[in-house]
């Protein structure tokens, strides 16, 4: 078998945990202190992720969408695929590396989804970049750390509380989702995702194409007109 490469490491923000990319023939593989984050063979559930809910906004002229964890594109890469060609669309990443990946090594995986023109990258907290807005957008994908059984940043949990969910139910339009990843289920957020005002729709879909791989939960919530 051919062993695993290791092309970069980082920490992250906090500096509590190491973040490494390796390469295996064509195979990429994100890590975090050792545990697999994310495989460039589970790209299915990533871009479900994105169709789900941007089917849900397909109507909207200048559709504004907020994208919260970059990955290795596939999300990015789907929404814009989703969307028309008058859309913006706010990538949010936390660690820089992780965009410098996706602008090189890890590029062709999504087809370079940064370079297009409706994309606008901030690395950032994606809490620092919701909380001040209000009613600006339509729709906001979270595919951030584990999903709400956070293990990559502490902080992340944040976003994932009944105050964090509130900031983003103020950001969205009328009639706006909020899309979340993770990679098991939790009853208890989706209670929270209620209790915050939205409707919620709780989607299972493999990890990989073809109804292959691990099952992963994807949460679409809409906030009333």
């Amino acid at each position: 078998m051919i062993p695993w490469k290791l092309l970069s490491s980082n920490k992250t923000p906090d500096t509590k945990s190491v973040l490494e990319l390796y390469q295996r023939d064509a195979e990429y593989s994100i890590r975090v202190n050792g545990l697999e984050l994310m495989n460039s063979r589970m790209s299915g559930s990533e871009k479900m992720l994105a169709e789900l809910s941007c089917g849900e906004i397909a109507d909207r002229k200048n559709a504004c969408v907020l994208i919260g964890g970059l990955g290795m594109g596939y999300t990015l890469s789907a929404t814009l695929r989703s969307l028309h060609d008058d859309a913006d669309v706010l990538l949010v990443e936390l660690v820089p590396a992780v965009v410098e990946w996706n602008r090189g090594v890890l590029g062709t995986l999504a087809d370079y989804p940064l370079e297009d023109s409706r994309v606008t990258v901030r690395v950032d907290d994606v809490v620092n970049v919701i909380m001040p807005e209000k009613s600006t957008f339509d729709a906001i994908l979270l595919d951030i750390d584990n999903g709400p059984d956070s293990f990559t940043q502490d902080d992340n949990a944040t976003l994932y509380s009944l105050s964090g969910l509130s900031m983003i139910h103020r950001a969205l339009r009328p009639g706006g989702v909020v899309a979340v990843w993770s990679a098991s289920p939790d009853a208890g957020f989706k209670k929270k995702l209620k209790q915050s005002s939205f409707h919620v729709i709780e989607k299972k879909v493999r990890g990989r194409t073809r109804k292959k791989g691990p099952v992963h939960t994807i949460w679409i919530a809409k906030k009333s007109c």
